[in-house]
Protein backbone atom coordinates (compact mmCIF):
# COMPACT_ATOMS: atom_id res chain seq x y z
CA UNK A 1 0.00 0.00 0.00
CA UNK A 2 1.00 3.48 -0.83
CA UNK A 3 0.56 5.92 1.60
CA UNK A 4 1.51 9.35 0.75
CA UNK A 5 1.69 12.24 3.52
CA UNK A 6 1.89 15.90 1.99
CA UNK A 7 4.35 18.26 2.61
CA UNK A 8 3.71 21.61 1.71
CA UNK A 9 5.76 23.39 4.61
CA UNK A 10 3.77 22.56 7.60
CA UNK A 11 4.61 21.54 10.61
CA UNK A 12 4.16 18.19 12.06
CA UNK A 13 4.78 15.26 8.80
CA UNK A 14 7.51 13.77 10.28
CA UNK A 15 5.78 13.22 13.56
CA UNK A 16 2.55 11.48 11.46
CA UNK A 17 5.48 9.66 9.39
CA UNK A 18 7.14 8.36 12.25
CA UNK A 19 3.82 7.15 13.73
CA UNK A 20 3.15 5.55 10.48
CA UNK A 21 6.36 3.73 10.69
CA UNK A 22 5.59 1.92 13.57
CA UNK A 23 2.61 0.80 11.81
CA UNK A 24 4.59 -1.25 9.92
CA UNK A 25 4.24 1.52 6.71
CA UNK A 26 6.99 3.77 5.27
CA UNK A 27 5.18 6.34 3.54
CA UNK A 28 6.65 9.36 0.84
CA UNK A 29 6.63 12.86 1.57
CA UNK A 30 5.89 14.20 -1.42
CA UNK A 31 4.53 17.51 -2.76
CA UNK A 32 4.67 15.99 -6.56
CA UNK A 33 1.11 16.01 -7.74
CA UNK A 34 1.78 12.54 -9.42
CA UNK A 35 2.87 10.54 -6.27
CA UNK A 36 0.28 12.20 -4.57
CA UNK A 37 -2.68 11.29 -7.36
CA UNK A 38 -1.36 7.76 -7.53
CA UNK A 39 -1.24 7.04 -3.98
CA UNK A 40 -3.31 4.69 -2.39
CA UNK A 41 -4.04 6.49 0.91
CA UNK A 42 -3.38 10.37 1.21
CA UNK A 43 -2.52 11.85 4.84
CA UNK A 44 -2.55 16.16 5.07
CA UNK A 45 -1.29 16.53 8.24
CA UNK A 46 -0.24 20.22 9.51
CA UNK A 47 0.56 22.58 12.25
CA UNK A 48 1.23 26.01 11.17
CA UNK A 49 -1.10 29.16 10.08
CA UNK A 50 -4.05 29.16 7.58
CA UNK A 51 -3.17 31.53 4.89
CA UNK A 52 0.92 30.23 4.52
CA UNK A 53 -0.25 27.21 4.05
CA UNK A 54 -3.00 27.46 1.91
CA UNK A 55 -0.73 30.06 -0.22
CA UNK A 56 1.73 27.55 -0.71
CA UNK A 57 -1.31 24.67 -1.96
CA UNK A 58 -2.19 27.16 -4.42
CA UNK A 59 1.13 28.01 -5.55
CA UNK A 60 2.24 24.55 -6.51
CA UNK A 61 -1.43 23.09 -7.26
CA UNK A 62 -1.85 21.24 -4.67
CA UNK A 63 -5.35 22.68 -4.04
CA UNK A 64 -7.06 21.70 -7.21
CA UNK A 65 -5.32 18.31 -6.99
CA UNK A 66 -6.57 18.20 -3.20
CA UNK A 67 -10.41 18.24 -4.33
CA UNK A 68 -10.10 15.79 -6.80
CA UNK A 69 -8.63 13.26 -4.93
CA UNK A 70 -10.70 9.92 -5.08
CA UNK A 71 -8.56 7.83 -3.24
CA UNK A 72 -9.39 7.95 1.15
CA UNK A 73 -7.75 11.31 2.01
CA UNK A 74 -6.69 12.35 6.30
CA UNK A 75 -6.59 15.83 7.16
CA UNK A 76 -4.82 16.11 10.43
CA UNK A 77 -5.36 19.59 12.36
CA UNK A 78 -4.69 22.22 10.18
CA UNK A 79 -5.20 20.17 7.65
CA UNK A 80 -8.65 19.56 8.68
CA UNK A 81 -9.20 23.30 8.89
CA UNK A 82 -7.94 23.80 5.46
CA UNK A 83 -10.26 20.94 4.20
CA UNK A 84 -13.20 23.65 5.76
CA UNK A 85 -14.90 26.52 3.50
CA UNK A 86 -12.79 29.57 5.08
CA UNK A 87 -10.81 30.38 8.24
CA UNK A 88 -10.61 33.50 10.57
CA UNK A 89 -6.92 32.70 10.26
CA UNK A 90 -5.94 36.07 8.41
CA UNK A 91 -9.60 35.74 6.42
CA UNK A 92 -8.19 32.44 4.49
CA UNK A 93 -10.36 30.74 1.86
CA UNK A 94 -9.59 27.39 2.24
CA UNK A 95 -10.34 24.36 -0.16
CA UNK A 96 -14.00 23.91 0.72
CA UNK A 97 -14.61 20.00 1.02
CA UNK A 98 -16.32 20.42 3.79
CA UNK A 99 -18.76 23.80 3.81
CA UNK A 100 -17.85 24.44 7.14
CA UNK A 101 -16.33 27.60 8.70
CA UNK A 102 -13.03 27.49 11.06
CA UNK A 103 -13.46 30.53 14.02
CA UNK A 104 -11.16 31.28 16.49
CA UNK A 105 -11.79 30.49 19.77
CA UNK A 106 -13.18 33.17 22.21
CA UNK A 107 -10.14 34.06 24.39
CA UNK A 108 -12.43 32.94 27.41
CA UNK A 109 -10.39 30.09 28.33
CA UNK A 110 -6.44 29.47 27.81
CA UNK A 111 -5.93 29.78 24.17
CA UNK A 112 -4.60 27.34 21.99
CA UNK A 113 -6.08 24.43 23.69
CA UNK A 114 -3.28 22.46 24.19
CA UNK A 115 -3.51 18.98 25.80
CA UNK A 116 -5.61 15.88 26.42
CA UNK A 117 -9.59 16.16 25.51
CA UNK A 118 -12.20 13.83 25.32
CA UNK A 119 -13.80 12.57 21.85
CA UNK A 120 -17.96 12.19 22.13
CA UNK A 121 -18.20 10.02 18.87
CA UNK A 122 -20.59 10.49 16.51
CA UNK A 123 -19.87 7.52 14.05
CA UNK A 124 -17.07 7.22 11.45
CA UNK A 125 -14.95 4.05 10.38
CA UNK A 126 -11.79 6.07 11.86
CA UNK A 127 -13.49 5.54 15.33
CA UNK A 128 -14.22 1.57 15.19
CA UNK A 129 -13.16 0.15 18.40
CA UNK A 130 -12.17 3.64 20.17
CA UNK A 131 -14.81 3.89 23.03
CA UNK A 132 -16.75 7.10 23.60
CA UNK A 133 -14.61 9.42 25.74
CA UNK A 134 -11.19 9.04 25.07
CA UNK A 135 -8.82 11.20 25.34
CA UNK A 136 -6.59 12.74 22.49
CA UNK A 137 -4.37 15.22 22.20
CA UNK A 138 -5.04 18.70 20.84
CA UNK A 139 -3.08 21.81 19.87
CA UNK A 140 -5.39 24.65 18.60
CA UNK A 141 -6.66 28.50 18.61
CA UNK A 142 -9.16 27.73 15.67
CA UNK A 143 -11.86 25.29 15.66
CA UNK A 144 -14.47 23.82 12.63
CA UNK A 145 -18.05 24.48 13.48
CA UNK A 146 -20.59 21.42 13.96
CA UNK A 147 -22.19 20.60 10.50
CA UNK A 148 -23.94 17.35 8.77
CA UNK A 149 -19.97 16.79 8.15
CA UNK A 150 -19.25 16.69 12.25
CA UNK A 151 -18.61 12.75 12.97
CA UNK A 152 -16.98 13.26 16.01
CA UNK A 153 -17.36 16.26 19.02
CA UNK A 154 -14.90 17.72 21.29
CA UNK A 155 -15.95 20.64 23.69
CA UNK A 156 -13.62 23.39 24.81
CA UNK A 157 -15.37 27.03 25.45
CA UNK A 158 -18.09 25.67 23.13
CA UNK A 159 -18.32 21.89 21.08
CA UNK A 160 -16.71 22.27 18.03
CA UNK A 161 -15.93 19.22 15.32
CA UNK A 162 -13.35 17.22 16.37
CA UNK A 163 -13.61 15.04 13.63
CA UNK A 164 -15.48 15.55 10.14
CA UNK A 165 -15.95 13.26 7.17
CA UNK A 166 -17.42 13.41 3.65
CA UNK A 167 -17.13 11.34 0.77
CA UNK A 168 -13.60 9.96 0.56
CA UNK A 169 -12.25 13.10 2.91
CA UNK A 170 -11.22 12.33 6.43
CA UNK A 171 -9.98 14.81 9.34
CA UNK A 172 -9.32 15.15 12.37
CA UNK A 173 -8.37 18.03 14.53
CA UNK A 174 -6.46 16.30 17.61
CA UNK A 175 -3.23 14.66 16.39
CA UNK A 176 -3.25 10.92 16.47
CA UNK A 177 0.51 10.49 16.56
CA UNK A 178 0.60 11.93 19.64
CA UNK A 179 -2.45 10.69 21.40
CA UNK A 180 -1.23 7.27 22.40
CA UNK A 181 -2.92 3.60 21.76
CA UNK A 182 -6.31 5.64 21.07
CA UNK A 183 -4.50 7.93 18.23
CA UNK A 184 -2.98 4.75 16.78
CA UNK A 185 -6.19 2.78 16.43
CA UNK A 186 -7.23 6.11 14.54
CA UNK A 187 -4.29 5.95 12.21
CA UNK A 188 -5.15 2.25 11.74
CA UNK A 189 -8.54 2.71 11.02
CA UNK A 190 -7.97 5.29 8.29
CA UNK A 191 -5.25 2.89 6.47
CA UNK A 192 -8.00 -0.32 6.86
CA UNK A 193 -10.70 2.13 4.70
Amino acid sequence: MDVVIIDYNAGNVRSVSYALQRLGVNPILSADAEVISKADKVIFPGVGEASTAMRFLRENGLDALLKSLQQPVFGVCLGLQLLCRHSEENDTDCLGIFDIDVRKFEPRLKVPQMGWNDLIKMGSPLFDGVSEHSYLYFVHSYYAQLSEHTVAVTDYVNPFSAALQKDNFYALQAHPEKSGKVGERILENFLKL
